[in-house]
């Protein structure tokens, strides 16, 4: 069973990508859209052995996080259409998913912006004693943000229940790894800190799996650990990037061919006579039939309302006074 919903988990996340790229290309989504197709191991690795009561939060290629994370794929279309049904109303976009119910935190468009609160979120959890962890992903290309070492010497230093966890794609927006960062062998960037690192394929989901259940059971007892996710992105880094400019189409194909996650799922599942190949194609039609409806839904639906612009911006209690009165009946106030 866990076969099965791993292979139609990421067979959805894949599916949601590819139709997000053609509603791109016809002019129907617009502004920044980050795909993470080739990377669905990430998001269902984790989902397998964290809870919504562990918090995550992530960066702008978060569309397979947030579904796993229970934001439906309805939402994710009419927020990346910007529809008044979206995730966020339609006013965040592909970059800003977020569901506080399941413990999803974004979601955000600053590369490493996302880290500091996540050690934010591994504070509070050992602040209230509760026995989570905070899952803070982030891309190579965030390797070298300052930030990110000053959330990791508070986390090491107070003993936090924080997963630092590179999504290494092997490409910081155009520039690859070797050209960006002396040291290459990101798990080890946490040393500084004092943090054990740890580098798994994460084109294997069950790999990813497993790491993660060792890695809470770790950060609960020990504190930090810093953890490299070896994966590959078949987009480039944005819908506007050219991609093919600094990566030769040879290496992509050789990725799907050979290490693609889905694949490595259905490999499993036909070794083993979990499902038959014809079981397997039937299920990717029927997957594709039920995210392209979803789509052409989520096009249909209404957008947002003008007088929505002022909305969710203040809090409903706040008092506005300008020049020492009070302002009731004004379009911030209301």
């Amino acid at each position: 069973e866990e076969l099965k919903d791993c292979l139609t988990d990421m067979m959805k996340i894949r599916r949601i990508e590819i139709v997000a790229d053609n509603l791109y290309k016809s002019g129907k989504i617009r502004g920044f859209l980050h795909l993470s197709d080739g990377q669905e191991a990430l998001a269902k690795g984790l989902s397998l052995a964290l809870t919504n009561e562990d918090p995550l939060i992530t960066f702008y290629r978060d569309h397979g996080h947030a579904y796993m994370r229970g934001v439906s794929a309805h939402e994710i279309f009419a927020e990346l259409l910007g529809k008044s049904t979206g995730n966020a109303k339609g006013k965040g976009g592909s970059m800003h998913f977020y569901n506080e119910e399941t413990g999803f935190y974004g979601g955000y468009g600053i590369v490493g912006e996302n880290i500091p609160i996540g050690a934010g979120l591994a504070f509070a959890l050992k602040y209230k004693h509760k026995n989570n962890v905070a899952a803070i992903t982030f891309g190579d290309g965030a390797c070298n943000q300052g930030q990110l070492y000053e959330a990791a010497n508070m986390c090491s230093l107070w003993k936090l229940p924080a997963l630092f966890l590179i999504e290494n794609n092997c490409y910081g927006m155009g520039t690859s790894v070797v050209r960006a960062s002396a040291n290459t062998q990101l798990y080890t960037r946490g040393d500084n800190a004092d943090i054990p690192g740890i580098r798994v394929d994460g084109q294997d989901v069950f790999a990813v799996k497993e790491l993660m259940k060792f890695s809470k059971d770790y950060a609960l007892e020990k504190g930090p650990l810093w953890i490299e996710l070896r994966t590959y992105r078949y987009h480039g880094h944005s819908m506007s990037d050219p991609d093919i400019s600094y990566r030769e189409k040879e290496e992509i194909q050789e990725i799907r061919k050979n290490q693609d996650p889905i694949e490595k799922v259905k490999t499993i599942v036909l070794e083993n006579e979990v499902m038959t190949q014809e079981e397997i194609t039937n299920l990717e039609k029927s997957i594709r039939k039920e995210i392209n409806e979803i789509a052409k839904k989520a096009e249909e639906d209404p957008w947002p309302q003008e007088t929505d612009i002022f909305s969710d911006v203040y809090d409903p209690g706040t008092q506005f006074v300008f020049r020492n009165v009070e302002h009731k009946n004004n379009f911030i106030a209301n």
